[in-house]
């Protein structure tokens, strides 16, 4: 099977009550560990790309056809998206021209007219090659590939302008947060996000920062319109205590269990067991 845009698991998402996972990729374990989780649940999934991560696995057509290589070795038949995750614009255009089907371009940090003007544009070449385009208004607190940022609370009015772009989905800053969560975080602002999911109509909404966020808290994003949720540091954390927990046992002394596969599969377990973990809080299981 061939990788899909998130476009139509979206929509099915927003329809069914439920959200699609996206979960990003660190290496070549993680691939495999998401590919494995999504076939066994048969729960459809979103791979997401930092330009960290891209530079880190040898760039976008290094990773497209690592995944899709992965898909056909494995027997995937569950609707696979991979997507750009708080792309430039000269990162969402490496990856549509090296096989990727969906992108993010983050204009968040520009005026909203600038925003609005080259989110356009992306939509229009995305489109035209039939990838699935995600968007930005207020910008998601914490750290991103180094970049820190405090969080902005959208603007429901530009949420509702940006979406009149052609977006297939909308990511809006509600007082979510990229890494760990301080312990004193307010939560999420679900009065705004109910007041832009009224101004949007059916467009599916992105939680970013889904890591560490209630589960009370993840159902009700959900049950306001959220129909994707991106987790990616508890995933880092799981792989490196099951790493860590490896050496510490000394199994690394033991046999062969100094090569770089066998150091490293706890890890990829701990990896698919928490995505299908996360799928089943986001209800997507059973739904490709």
């Amino acid at each position: 099977m061939k990788m899909v845009n998130a476009t139509e698991m979206l929509r099915a998402a927003r329809a069914g009550g439920y959200a699609v996972g996206h979960f990003n990729l660190n290496n070549m374990e993680s691939v495999r560990a998401f590919l494995l989780a999504a076939q066994e649940t048969r729960s459809p999934i979103i791979l997401g790309v930092s330009g960290g991560t891209a530079k880190y696995m040898g760039g976008y057509r290094t990773i497209a056809g690592m995944v899709q290589g992965f898909m056909d070795y494995l027997g995937v038949t569950v609707p696979v998206a991979l997507h750009v995750d708080h792309g430039t614009l000269q990162e969402v255009t490496d990856a549509m021209e090296s096989g990727f089907s969906s992108v993010m371009f983050d204009g968040s940090a520009l005026p909203i007219g600038e925003n609005i003007d080259k989110t356009r544009a992306v939509v229009m070449e995305a489109h035209a090659r039939g990838i699935s385009v995600e968007a930005e208004v207020g910008g998601i607190g914490g750290e991103e590939d180094g970049r820190v940022n405090r969080g902005e609370f959208a603007d429901p009015r530009q949420c509702a302008m940006l979406a009149e772009t052609g977006i297939d989905c909308l990511a809006a800053g509600i007082g979510n947060i990229h890494g760990k969560y301080p312990a004193d975080w307010e939560g999420l602002d679900f009065a705004l996000l109910a007041d832009i999911r009224a101004r949007i109509g059916g467009l599916p909404l992105v939680l970013h920062g889904g890591s560490g966020i209630p589960v009370d808290m993840i159902r009700k994003s959900i049950s306001l319109g959220v129909g994707k949720i991106n987790v990616n540091t508890e995933l880092q954390i799981a792989f490196t205590e099951a790493t860590r927990q490896y050496f510490l046992a000394g199994r690394d002394r033991e046999s062969r269990g100094f090569t770089p596969r066998a150091a490293l599969a706890p890890g990829l377990e701990a990896t698919k067991k928490l995505c299908i973990e996360k799928m089943e809080l986001f209800g997507s299981v059973g739904r490709a």
